[in-house]
């Protein structure tokens, strides 16, 4: 009973410091500039005000969380179709170099994102791309070397038997693909789309670059830009953190069981 008790109290501290900086984010968003500085952080506004959160929907933030899920729609669906088809090259399609090529990109998740940003800043300017959604999608659209990297493992984890057969019955490698292997490959399709998901809407340092205008603009980038000369309207960033992280969490309530078993992907049943 004792180790029962030590071990719920753990996980219960652990839930606790877990949450504590949403709703942080939640008691902030409902409060007036007054109530902010009178009270604690952590303690409820009395009466709470939707003011806030109406002025950040009432200018151009919804534009940017539309503009923020057409990002994220377009960088998860080009991470499912070129991440499958590049994965599938390399764990079953036999070619020179094959391995070594495999090996040198995915290599490249050692060097920091911080590293390539210029570079990638200085190819799109020369190709005309900067503040275009094409500046903004290019360089993740194709995939990822972490994307390829686990759709290539679990593809090598599936059972041979099941191409040769196809292949005895006249079937090429895109019908193989598409037809046998995407089926089985649903759990792992399913955790590259929510890591993108996550990733995609979350991300901050290259859209900061890229863009410049409203046309392309993501929530992250107009969250920041609230902070002005002067000081922080911390009221309106938290009323905008809130409005950003209300799709986060819509998607875990749904895909929770999807995301728990994603953690451990296997094979076969």
């Amino acid at each position: 009973m004792t180790k029962r008790v030590l071990l719920y109290l753990t996980l219960a501290a652990g839930a606790f410091v877990s949450v504590f900086p949403y709703l942080l984010v939640v008691l902030t968003a409902v409060k007036t500039q007054a109530q902010l500085s009178s009270t604690a952080p952590w303690l409820p506004p009395l009466p709470p005000t939707a003011a806030n959160l109406t002025e950040m929907l009432a200018g151009d933030f919804p534009r940017y969380v539309l503009n923020t899920a057409l990002m994220t729609l377009a960088l998860t669906a080009g991470q499912l179709v070129f991440t499958t088809f590049a994965a599938y090259a390399f764990a079953r399609l036999r070619f020179r170099g094959r391995d070594v090529l495999f090996w040198l990109y995915v290599a490249t998740m050692m060097v920091p994102s911080a590293v390539t940003m210029i570079p990638l800043f200085l190819i799109m300017r020369e190709l005309g791309l900067v503040n275009t959604w094409y500046g903004l999608l290019a360089p993740y659209v194709l995939g990822t070397p972490y994307g390829i990297f686990l759709m290539r493992q679990f593809f090598k984890g599936l059972p041979a038997g099941l191409e040769e057969a196809a292949r005895i019955d006249g079937a090429g490698p895109l019908a193989i693909l598409v037809r046998i292997m995407l089926p089985l490959c649903r759990p792992a399709l399913g955790t590259l789309a929510i890591i993108t998901v996550i990733s995609s809407w979350n991300s901050f340092l290259w859209p900061l670059i890229i863009t410049s205008g409203d046309e392309t603009k993501v929530i992250t980038v107009a969250i920041a830009t609230l902070k002005s000369g002067i000081g922080v309207d911390y009221n309106l960033m938290m009323a905008g953190s809130l409005i950003a992280l209300a799709p986060m969490v819509a998607v875990f309530i749904f895909f929770q069981k999807h995301i728990v078993r994603s953690v451990a992907l296997t094979g076969l049943k």
